[in-house]
C-alpha cells in the first residue's frame, strides 16, 4: 500500500474542507483491531499478539493527512465478564464509543456469530444519542468464500442500520485504503486536535511498558502473560551521551510466577530484555541500557488500588 496515494485519495474525499474526527475502533477480543490501527497509521503503535485480549488500554493513534486528522482509538476487546479487571477494560471501550465522532465496529467475517458481537450490538442500541455514525468493518474477508460475502453483508445490514459496511482484511491490507476514505467522508469539518508531529497522546513510558508486555506475551506460556503488568520506573538520558537508562518493574500475581518470569539463571528475563531493547531504542532514538526487576503484587487483577496504579482503572 502506498501512503502517498492514500493521502491523495483521502484529501480528494474531503473536498478541500479540513476534517477532524475521533474514530473509536471497537470489537470483540482478537478481532484484529490493533493490527488494523497499525495499518491505518502506517506504523506500529499498538502491540499485537495471537492471544486474545492483548490490548488493555485505550490507545490513541493520530493519522495526519493533507486535509484531515483522524484520531484512532484502539480499544480493549468487548466481552462479558464478572472480573473487576475485565469490566474495567470494557468500560474503557464504552468511554471511547461515547467520545467518538465516528465508530468503526470490527467483526470477524469468518466467525460472524460470536456472542460478544451481540453484546456490542446491545451497547450500540442502548446509546441514548447515537449521533456518531457506525461503520461496520467486515474483517478477515480473505478467509471467507466469495459467494458467502454478499449474504453476510446483507444480514448485518438488517441487524443494525450502520452507515456503511466495508469488507477488509487487516492481515493483507486489502481495502484498508477505501476504509480510510469512508471514515474521512463521515468525519465532521473542524480543526486539528493535535500538532502534525504528534503520533499519540501517550507518553514514552507508556509505550516502553507496552513493548515489554508484548515480549512477555510472546515468550511466556499459558495464562501467565495475563498475570503480568509492567511499570516503568525511570527514563533518564545520560548527559552528553547517546544513551538512555530505562528501569522497569514486571509485576506478577504469585511468587511462583516470579520464578518463571525470571527463568533459570535469569534467562527468561534476559530474553524479554533482549527482545525489547531494540524496539525501545527505535522509540527513543538512542541506545538504551535496560534494567528489569520482577516483583509480586498478590492478586493485582482483583485489587482496585493496583489496577488504578497500573492505569487499568480510572483514579
Amino acid at each position: 500500500m502506498d501512503p502517498t496515494n492514500d493521502k491523495a485519495e483521502a484529501a480528494e474525499t474531503a473536498g478541500g474542507e479540513f476534517r477532524a474526527a475521533y474514530v473509536a475502533i471497537i470489537g470483540r477480543p482478537n478481532v484484529g483491531k490493533s493490527t488494523l490501527v497499525n495499518r491505518l497509521l502506517h506504523q506500529k503503535l499498538s502491540i499485537v499478539s495471537p492471544r486474545p485480549q492483548t490490548t488493555w488500554h485505550r490507545i490513541l493513534g493520530i493519522r495526519n493527512l493533507p486535509q484531515a486528522q483522524l484520531l484512532f482509538l484502539d480499544t480493549p476487546g468487548m466481552h462479558r465478564s464478572d472480573a473487576v479487571f475485565n469490566q474495567g477494560l470494557v468500560r474503557a471501550a464504552l468511554r471511547a464509543m461515547a467520545d467518538a465522532d465516528v465508530i468503526l465496529w470490527l467483526i470477524d467475517a469468518s466467525q460472524p456469530d460470536d456472542p460478544d458481537d451481540q453484546l456490542i450490538l446491545e451497547q450500540l442500541r442502548e446509546q441514548k444519542a447515537p449521533s456518531a455514525p457506525v461503520i461496520l468493518g467486515l474483517n478477515k474477508v480473505d478467509l471467507v468464500e466469495k459467494p458467502l460475502l454478499l449474504p453476510l453483508i446483507a444480514r448485518w445490514q438488517e441487524r443494525y442500520a450502520v452507515a456503511e459496511i466495508v469488507p477488509i482484511s487487516e492481515a493483507t491490507g486489502d481495502n484498508v485504503d477505501r476504509l480510510e476514505s469512508v471514515l474521512l467522508r463521515h468525519a465532521p469539518a473542524g480543526h486539528p486536535f493535535y500538532p502534525p508531529e504528534e503520533l499519540s497522546d501517550r507518553p514514552e513510558r507508556f509505550f516502553i511498558a507496552e513493548i515489554l508486555r508484548e515480549q512477555a506475551f510472546a515468550l511466556l506460556h499459558q495464562e501467565l502473560p495475563y498475570a503480568v503488568a509492567v511499570q516503568v520506573e525511570a527514563v533518564k538520558a545520560r548527559g552528553g551521551k547517546d544513551l538512555t537508562d530505562v528501569e522497569a518493574t514486571i509485576y506478577v500475581e504469585k511468587e511462583g510466577q516470579k520464578g518463571i518470569v525470571i527463568g533459570a539463571g535469569g534467562q527468561m528475563l534476559k530474553r524479554i530484555g533482549e527482545r525489547s531493547r531494540p524496539k525501545i531504542e527505535a522509540l527513543l532514538g538512542t541506545r538504551v541500557f535496560l534494567r528489569l526487576w520482577v516483583k509480586v503484587r498478590e492478586g493485582w487483577r482483583t485489587d482496585v488500588t493496583a489496577l488504578k496504579r497500573f492505569g487499568y482503572l480510572e483514579p
